[in-house]
């Protein structure tokens, strides 16, 4: 599907390109990447959050590049689940293992419309001949508008436009819950929190994360709660309510398809073109008018 504008990314800014200039699929190949020597690096220094969740599978977008070389220029990112309970509530399935999430979708402004669709595509045959145990896909679109420090629109909010062309289910909403919020605009997530709290594997990854985006480091001996305590108090960190991500459902098999009848399919939300912050969503959300 072409559309009048496509978002992209480049250094952890949103881009746009026209939605005609569409891609040449003879340029472009899809291969399994190396998670933490390729997909990672990219990720984070591309990716509006700037991290990388827990992958299960890492593909990448290749476009052919100077000299014959081939030049990675998307990356699609499987993870696990954000919690084992989002499984049997998003995909109707009872084991958490059975599926995955679209953690992480970044393809760089130099590539053309309908790049999304093209990678995600292939990913899904990629992820089905390596892990044959995951069924289906879950995938969340955030809707609130994030602004940095300065007031630039990072990341404009979406609801998911590419999902509801590729065939998904539309599932409804995540949970709401409360964000922490950087000074940068970028929101921390709840597991890195727990991580830090907790004193868990991967703690150190998101203690150094907070540090440089400009968080003191914490003091000898101090409690590392207290440590995040700190960091609200002086107003490092701020709270800012979300509505929840809209969830989106890609049974891969005939058995997934069966299992998501035990959840809702509703229609797709959508776009509110005149929202200029917070939540993006048209509303009422069942409004088929627009």
């Amino acid at each position: 599907m072409i559309t009048d504008r496509t978002q992209r990314w480049r250094k952890r800014r949103c881009r746009w390109v026209p939605g005609a200039a569409e891609i040449d699929p003879a340029t472009l190949s899809v291969d399994i990447i190396d998670t933490r020597r390729e997909a990672a690096p990219f990720v984070r220094e591309h990716h509006y959050a700037g991290s990388m969740p827990v992958a299960r599978l890492s593909v990448g977008l290749f476009a052919n590049g100077r000299d014959g070389r081939s030049e990675l220029v998307g990356v699609c990112v499987f993870s696990h689940p954000v919690n084992n309970a989002s499984v049997p509530k998003t995909a109707g399935l009872g084991d958490p293992r059975a599926a995955c999430d679209l953690g992480r979708l970044v393809i760089l402004d130099s590539q053309g419309a309908n790049s999304e669709s093209f990678l995600v595509a292939r990913a899904f045959r990629l992820l089905r001949r390596e892990k044959p145990e995951i069924l289906s896909v879950i995938s969340y679109a955030d809707p609130v508008r994030r602004v940095d420090a300065d007031g630039h629109v990072f990341l404009p909010g979406h609801v998911g436009r590419l999902y509801s062309v590729m065939g998904s289910r539309y599932v409804g909403r995540s949970s709401a819950r409360t964000d922490l919020i950087l000074p940068d605009g970028r929101p921390i997530s709840s597991r890195a929190i727990s991580k830090i709290r907790n004193a868990e594997c991967g703690q150190r990854y998101a203690m150094e994360d907070l540090i440089r985006a400009g968080a003191r480091a914490p003091h000898f001996g101090e409690h590392r709660g207290e440590w995040l305590a700190s960091l609200e108090r002086t107003g490092f960190l701020t709270r800012r309510r979300h509505p929840g991500c809209h969830a989106y459902l890609f049974p891969l098999t005939k058995a997934a398809r069966l299992a998501a009848r035990k959840v809702p399919s509703l229609p797709y939300p959508i776009l509110d073109r005149a929202a200029t912050e917070g939540d993006v969503t048209k509303l009422p959300l069942l409004d088929l008018a627009a």
